[in-house]
């Protein structure tokens, strides 16, 4: 059995959805697809594909072995092209994702300008909000805003992003604005399900108590009149004056900036998340990947600074 060719025509069937179809891609037959997957598993000792005459899916023992399968021919193709000596220049396709909001305000001006800087390079910017399993989705680098735990990944610290509540002038203009936490139970409030899943707010110790990070965090329990999936929705309804949101700062730099909304409970906010650009740790050979890493982290820390700044300026001019 040649295991490399083995690997690839599995992995192929697994991105084609078939075996048929993963022949077709690599011009060759259905049965010899179907005897390259079959001696892997014969040789590996347990089944890695599920097949139906129309359609094939993993099992549990291959989803694990794709990411190993990806992660090998990958590095091959890297030692490939340093071989023909054409690892020094930024060439092919990249892959990158970022959660919706934060890819469309800051992760696509760093790609515009990688396309300008490297022009024989093709981007995938994936704006998605939700954890992608870089090694298994062929993801080259990543946007992270969470605190990041062990992981095989590598990754390079960019900023902190805040937890903030915030109304705008014309809600706050015919209540008294909240003091505490628990004086939103007599507020409006719009929960984004990305940043407040449930009806459940967290936030830190108060200015009194402890940091978060040394103390417990405070739940406080609210009644959303609306839940939306999309931080723009939330954020314009807040701007029209339907009520309170809690929302990542990035999301609503611009808006507080401008006097279009009001920060409020700041000396209760949690503690800021932080904010990494990851990368699997072979992937950083290639050029492509190394030339976006070099490019994007300086930038992103450039824009979340920036972030920090108009929120400063719009609290001194709430002051």
């Amino acid at each position: 059995m040649d295991r490399l060719d083995a690997m690839t025509a599995f992995a192929l069937t697994v991105d084609a959805g078939s075996l048929s179809a993963a022949a077709r891609k690599l011009g060759r037959s259905p049965a010899s697809i179907t005897r390259a997957v079959a001696s892997l598993e014969q040789h590996l000792g347990v089944q890695l594909l599920r097949r139906t005459t129309r359609s094939v899916s993993l099992t549990e023992a291959g989803e694990r072995y794709l990411g190993v399968c990806r992660r090998v021919l990958a590095e091959l193709a890297e030692a490939e092209q340093s071989a023909h000596g054409e690892l020094g220049a930024p060439r092919g396709t990249l892959t990158v994702t970022a959660p919706t909001s934060f890819g469309a305000r800051h992760v696509r001006p760093v790609v515009d300008a990688y396309l300008a800087a490297y022009p024989e390079v093709a981007v995938r910017l994936l704006l998605l909000d939700r954890v992608v399993n870089l090694v298994d989705e062929g993801i080259d680098a990543a946007v992270r805003i969470a605190f990041m735990g062990d992981s095989s990944l590598l990754a390079r610290k960019v900023g902190e992003v805040h937890r903030v509540v915030c109304a705008s002038p014309a809600y706050l203009a015919s209540r008294a604005p909240p003091r505490e936490p628990s004086d939103l139970a007599s507020h409006v409030c719009i929960s984004f399900s990305a940043v407040t899943p449930s009806d459940t707010w967290t936030f830190g110790a108060g200015p009194s108590g402890k940091a978060l990070s040394r103390g417990a965090p405070r739940h406080v329990k609210v009644r959303p009149v609306l839940t939306v999936n999309s931080a723009e929705a939330a954020i314009g309804s807040v701007v029209d004056g339907l009520g309170i949101t809690c929302a990542l700062s990035y999301q609503v730099a611009s808006e507080l900036q401008e006097g279009r909304l009001v920060r409020l409970l700041e000396d209760h906010e949690p503690e800021p998340l932080p904010v990494h650009l990851v990368y699997p740790a072979g992937s950083v050979v290639a050029a492509k990947v190394r030339a976006f890493v070099d490019l994007a982290v300086p930038r992103l820390r450039d824009a979340l600074t920036q972030d920090v700044r108009r929120g400063r300026r719009a609290r001194r001019r709430a002051e």
